[in-house]
Formats: structure tokens, C-alpha cells, sequence
């Protein structure tokens, strides 16, 4: 037996350092290591069953050319040579007939590394002059909203967190996505921190705070507001700070002058007490950390929310003191670009916001899409508006190529399937955003069946189509260093991984916020109202926009993320039908008892499922989880069947959590 060391790359802000133990070939276990100070030796319950998804019966062992109607998935064996073969010509067909934007590569790396998106792929996609996708079904809005404020400055490390005397968690569950916070959180407490969450449901970390405002999925915006208001009311704002490091203070102070507690309360269902106690704690508390998740992003309001969110710890002065700041994504520590890789700028070719492909494929875009490449993805598991996605992938005159690890419910859809390697079948590169640091991780075991690494079957359409150069990276190790040498400290970082297997940005494990890192602005100011949000969102920056539910749909319907999958990655192995969660109130108004068979609907469709009644859910708000695949209810529909295709006020996100929805009871006592 051998012990070899890995890392995860998988969409968690992590980052985990991996013990991963072999045995004639074969995984037998994986476990937490050291190599990262975060992972203290444990790791989630996902990763730990990742075995069960490398040798997963659904597991695409070889090429496989469609043997049967669309959605079938089914397939007849090629050969590599035969699959790659067939795919270069037909691009070379709709390249010619139609241009290159006739060919649409989509693609969203949040479960990979640097080395399997934007590297040899960008370099086949952009000489073919392909359309380009904007990568927007997550984090676009927050992107968006901490670029324009701080330039996407690193914030307070997770470990920090223990340093806090108030800890503001609001929109993320990290007992499902990032568990390490959790520990750190029940420690800071135990050190007397106070803890607050701010959520719709009441989820484990909830059950423990000293303060949860479960509001209304939605208003994340109001309230927020509502907390700068008071502070500058109550002259808890540290105008000294905001003198010297941002601008548009007086502006701010100009927008959220109309939200009083009592306004946004009645808004987000809370009363107007908890907000004002909330606001102040957080003015009388130092150091107060907010850890922002990527809840209040997924609505009409998403980036204005969390623009909102981030500018609290600058209104109130919380910076420049360990704990003391906010978290949301880290990855700007890093100046690491895959597209260096690729040794080719994107093409001035049309972009396509991938949470409109149902339209798309359905025929609202000229030239049409001809040809969809997907990897690293699973639109029909992930998408808005599933049924208008299901549609377009069904068209017969649509040629399809999924390039996956497994036979996911999109590659049902499929003219051609490619098998890939999972991160434990290849070396792979990968920085955390939460923790800070940067792994690379070599194959533990040989690739499964035959199937290839990304860079690998990319570099080989490249040549295949006519569009490779010579010398070009193309191996791990050569497409490693190129990104590596991105950064100025280049040389050192590949020392420190060939040394540790990890390395660190220059501002360390741990860097305290306007101590030692600073906005990455181009005045190196925070700015609280930009003038290209401002342009950007419906109405300006900060502008509120009305809840959509009606008298017919009056329940708002999300999705949040569980223990069991990472976005849609892993669903093929949840087999138990799953439940949607109602809250008592909301059940026994509909005659809904748990267990019963319900009926999910509005406009958009309507989902068949088992029902939990919760006292974990607000009334008003209804729960079905994040990631499911047709199999996980009793119709094959999910819910983001329910979800509109409308776009957030910035950076052209999903409104997950816009769905509005009525539930009725379809069957008693459904096992």
C-alpha cells in the first residue's frame, strides 16, 4: 500500500491538502493531510467518498458516438482517433458554413484547476474564432461588486476568524461548503465572540448564533442598507477612515438614507429590533469579521446586496486589526492566469451570458449555435429555465460533444462523449479562495478506462484543426510553468511546491486587511458607489427592486447547497429521491403533512417530490437542494425547472433564488 499525497480542487473555498491511499492501483481511502494548515488533517464527507465517483457505474470509460434519439444516452464505442476525428471535421464544417460563432465551448471550472480551463482549450476555441461564453451562473454578481469596491482585495483569513469578537455569517452554510470554518467559529465563541447569521433557513450554524435573521430570500439588499444608515445616524461611522481611504461616502450616505429598520424590515420580514441590534453590535465590537457568502447574490438584487455587505466593515472602520475586515473570495491573491497558457487574447467574437443558452439553443441568437462543446459542466443539471435547456439540447440539427467524467444527464444529449480524468487521474494546479495557498498535486492513480486530461484532447483538436504552432506548452509540466511565470515570483513559487507542495501569496497564510493588503482600485481606494456599477444596475447602485411573487406564486423557491454534492458534481450518486422542505405555517395551509407527494409549479414547469416539513425554514420560503439530477425527483425535473432566465443587476448572474412558486399536495404518505 502507498500513501501519496493530492490536493482538492473542488468548488470549496478549502482548498484541502489530501492523504490519498492506494493499493494495486486502485484508491482505497482519502483523507485530510497537514500540507495545508486549514485541512488539520480532516476533510468533508464528499471528498472522502470520491473513490465512489471514480469507479462510479456511470463512469465514461472510452469515446462513445450516439446510438439512439437524443436523451437516450445512448452509446456505440469508438475509438479515441475515431471520436477526435469526426469532431474536428464537423468543426471545420460549421466554421466554414456558418464562422466560427456557430461553435459554442461551454464551459465553468468551478470543480477544476488552472491547468484543465482557459489553457490549451482557449487557445482551439479561440482560433477557431468560436463564440464566447461569459461564465456568469456563479459569482458574476459578487465578482462584479468587490472588483468595483476594493479591487478584489484578499480579506481575512478563515484561520483569523478566531481572532473576532463579533462574526457576521451571512448567506453561506459552511457546515455544507467550507466545514473548516466551522471548528474556528465554535473556538472564537468559546474565546467569547459573538456570532450572527443571516439567512433564511436556520441552518447548523444558525441553531448555535446568538443572533439569526432569517430573512426573506431576496433582501439582503435592505437590510444591509439599512445597517449603513444607522450607523451613519447614529454617528457610529468612521468618517475618519472613510476620509482617507473612500470615495463616494457622502453618496452612500445620500442612498440609504430612505432605509430605516423599520422599512427594511417589514421588506425582509424581520422586525425592525434585530436588525438595530445586529447594527449595534457591529458598531460597539472590534475586531468584527463578516464572512459574505454567495446567497445574497442569487437574486434581481444580488450585486447591489453584496456591494452593500462589503462596504459595512469600511463605513464602520473594522479594517487594519487582525479578524477585523470581511471575506468573501481570496483568489485575488493570487496573479496567476491560466490564459497565459494559452498564447492567444480572446477573439472580438460575440459573447453569450451562459444562463441564456435555452434561448440560444432554441434559436434566439444569429448566426445559430451549429455546434456546443461542453466540459467542466453540466448545464442541464445547473441551468436556468431547464425545460427551455432541455429543448435546445434536443434539437437533431444541434452536434453536441460532452467531454465529462461521468454520463450526466447533459451528455444524454450528446452526438459524441469524451471521457476526462478526474483531479486524482492527472496533475493538476489549483489555488484555494478561502485559504490561501497554491497546490499542485501529481496523478495518484493512472487514468480510468481511457480516459484523457483536458489540456491533453484540447492540444489534440488544436492540431487536428490546423491551428497549433509549434513549441507551444502542451504537457502539465510545460503548461504549469508558463502560468507560474504569470506571476513575478514565478521561480520562487515552483521551488516552494517542489519543496512543500504548497506555496503562499506575498501577503501570506494570513493577511490583515489595510495592514498588508490593500484595494487592488486603481487609486487604491475603496469605492463605495463606482460610477460603472452605477451604470450598470436597473435604477443605479444600491437601487431596490420589488419581490416577484404574486398571489398565485406567492412561496420563494431556492436551492442551497448540501452535504452530498458540489453543484451538480457527485449527483450520480445521490439515489434517494429528494425532499423539498416547507416550513409547519406553510404546510398546514396547504393540508401538506411530511412525506406527502407534492406538486411544485409555476409558469416555468413543475417538479414532483417528497416533502419535509421543517421548523429550519422561514414561512414564505420553500427548499429543494442545489445540484440534483433528473433522477433525484419523481419527474426528472428539478428546480431549476422554476427558475427564471433573468439576469442580476450586475455582472449578468442567475436569479436562482427569484423563483416564486405554489406547492400542493398531490399524494399521502409517498415512500
Amino acid at each position: 500500500m502507498q500513501t501519496l499525497k493530492s490536493a482538492c480542487p473542488l468548488d470549496c473555498p478549502d482548498a484541502c491538502s489530501l492523504e490519498v491511499r492506494i493499493e494495486e492501483g486502485r484508491i482505497t481511502s482519502i483523507d485530510g493531510s497537514r500540507v495545508n494548515p486549514l485541512t488539520e488533517g480532516y476533510i468533508c464527507a464528499k471528498v472522502r467518498r470520491f473513490a465512489d465517483h471514480v469507479y462510479s457505474a456511470d463512469r465514461l470509460l472510452s469515446p462513445g458516438l450516439r446510438d439512439g434519439p437524443k436523451g437516450e444516452g445512448r452509446f456505440r464505442k469508438a475509438s479515441w482517433d475515431e471520436a477526435l476525428s469526426l469532431v474536428a471535421e464537423r468543426m471545420a464544417t460549421v466554421r466554414r458554413s456558418a464562422g466560427g460563432e456557430g461553435i459554442l465551448p461551454f464551459s465553468y471550472g468551478g470543480s477544476n484547476g488552472l491547468l484543465s480551463q482557459d489553457t490549451t482549450d482557449a487557445r482551439l476555441f479561440h482560433r477557431l474564432g468560436a463564440s464566447r461564453l461569459a461564465r456568469t451562473v456563479c459569482a458574476a454578481p459578487s465578482r462584479a461588486a468587490a472588483g468595483a469596491l476594493y479591487g478584489r482585495m484578499p480579506g481575512v483569513a478563515l484561520q483569523d476568524y478566531l481572532h473576532a469578537k463579533l462574526i457576521v455569517v451571512w448567506g453561506t452554510n459552511p457546515s455544507v461548503s467550507g466545514i473548516h470554518l466551522v471548528p474556528i467559529l465554535r473556538k472564537a465563541r468559546e474565546r467569547g465572540a459573538k456570532l450572527v447569521v443571516v439567512d433564511p433557513r436556520r441552518t447548523p450554524v444558525a441553531q448555535g448564533a446568538d443572533l439569526h435573521l432569517a430573512l426573506r430570500p431576496g433582501t439582503d439588499l435592505p437590510v444591509a442598507l439599512s445597517l449603513i444608515r444607522w450607523l451613519f445616524a447614529h454617528d457610529r461611522a468612521d468618517l475618519p477612515f472613510l476620509s482617507a481611504h473612500a470615495t463616494g461616502t457622502e453618496e452612500l450616505r445620500r442612498r440609504v438614507e430612505p432605509w430605516t429598520p423599520e422599512r427594511a424590515g417589514s421588506i425582509a420580514g424581520l422586525e425592525a429590533g434585530q436588525i438595530e441590534s445586529l447594527a449595534r453590535l457591529y458598531a460597539e465590537t472590534s475586531p468584527a469579521a463578516i464572512r459574505c457568502g454567495w446567497g445574497p447574490e442569487r437574486n434581481r438584487n444580488g450585486g447591489s446586496a453584496i456591494a452593500a455587505i462589503l462596504a459595512l466593515p469600511a463605513v464602520a472602520g473594522k479594517f487594519g486589526v487582525r479578524g477585523g475586515g470581511y471575506t468573501m473570495s481570496n483568489s485575488g491573491a493570487w496573479k496567476l492566469d491560466s490564459l497565459a497558457a494559452a498564447g492567444e487574447a480572446p477573439p472580438r467574437t460575440r459573447e453569450i451570458n451562459m444562463n441564456l443558452l435555452g434561448d440560444v439553443l432554441l434559436g434566439k441568437a444569429e448566426p445559430p449555435v451549429s455546434l456546443l462543446f461542453v466540459y467542466n459542466a453540466n448545464p442541464l443539471a445547473t441551468l436556468p429555465c431547464q425545460e427551455k435547456v432541455r429543448a435546445g439540447l434536443a434539437r437533431e440539427d444541434l452536434f453536441t460533444v460532452v467531454f465529462d467524467q461521468v454520463l450526466t444527464d447533459t451528455a444524454r444529449f450528446a452526438d459524441i462523449v469524451l471521457p476526462a480524468t478526474t483531479f486524482l487521474e492527472r496533475t493538476e494546479l489549483s489555488r484555494g479562495y478561502g485559504a490561501m495557498v497554491l497546490q499542485e498535486a501529481k496523478a495518484v492513480i493512472a487514468p480510468v478506462g481511457e480516459s484523457r486530461s483536458n489540456h491533453e484532447v484540447f492540444a489534440e483538436l488544436c492540431r487536428r484543426t490546423g491551428v497549433a504552432r509549434p513549441e507551444e506548452p502542451e504537457t502539465a509540466d510545460e503548461l504549469s510553468a508558463t502560468i507560474l511565470n504569470a506571476d513575478r515570483r514565478g521561480a520562487d513559487l515552483r521551488t516552494d511546491l517542489d519543496a512543500s507542495g504548497i506555496a503562499i501569496p506575498e501577503t501570506g497564510f494570513a493577511p490583515v486587511q489595510f495592514v498588508d493588503s490593500f484595494p487592488l482600485t486603481p487609486d487604491r481606494k475603496i469605492r463605495l458607489c463606482p460610477e460603472d456599477l452605477d451604470r450598470e444596475a436597473p435604477g443605479g447602485l444600491y437601487a431596490y427592486r420589488e419581490d416577484p411573487a404574486t398571489d398565485r406564486f406567492p412561496l420563494a423557491l431556492i436551492s442551497p447547497a448540501t452535504g452530498r454534492t458540489i453543484s451538480s458534481t457527485l449527483g450520480q450518486l445521490r439515489r434517494k429521491p429528494a425532499r423539498l422542505d416547507l416550513s409547519p405555517a406553510d404546510a398546514a395551509a396547504r393540508r401538506i403533512t411530511d412525506g406527502d407527494e407534492v406538486r411544485v409549479y409555476n409558469s416555468g414547469g413543475e417538479v414532483r417530490c417528497l416533502v419535509r416539513v421543517s421548523p429550519d425554514v422561514r414561512p414564505g420560503v420553500a427548499c429543494l437542494p442545489k445540484g440534483l439530477w433528473s433522477h433525484g425527483t419523481l419527474n426528472g425535473r428539478t428546480a431549476n425547472a422554476l427558475v427564471p432566465d433573468t439576469l442580476t443587476d450586475l455582472g449578468g448572474g442567475a436569479c436562482f433564488n427569484d423563483a416564486r412558486v405554489e406547492v400542493e399536495r398531490v399524494g399521502a404518505g409517498a415512500s
